[in-house]
């Protein structure tokens, strides 16, 4: 991400995200779907889902069909599947913070 020009913070859980108070400041979380402590998708119901004015790009190793429509139907930027290519990535992060 930083070889494509963009500030990265990155964090261990969701939790250390939210107690960092960078939710404020973020532009676009990328955020797996299964994160010790809390999920990346309880992460985006306690952001406010399709309320949050954080666009969340989700990636996951595991094909769930489920979690991806959850996640998109919250407002989602974007899901992708466990390996992607850095272009695709970098599209979703690009149309996310577009304004």
């Amino acid at each position: 991400m930083e070889s494509a020009g963009y500030v990265v913070e990155g964090f261990g859980s969701a939790e250390e995200f939210l107690a960092s108070g960078s939710s404020r400041k973020a532009a676009c979380l990328i955020v797996d779907v299964q994160l010790p402590g809390i999920s990346g998708l309880e992460l985006q119901d306690r952001l406010g889902g399709a309320d949050n004015p954080v666009p969340i790009v989700f990636v996951s190793a595991l094909g769930i069909a489920a979690a991806r429509e959850k996640a998109i139907g919250q407002g989602a930027a974007g899901f992708l599947s466990k390996p992607f290519r850095r272009e695709e990535l970098l599209k979703l992060i690009s149309a996310a913070i577009r304004p």
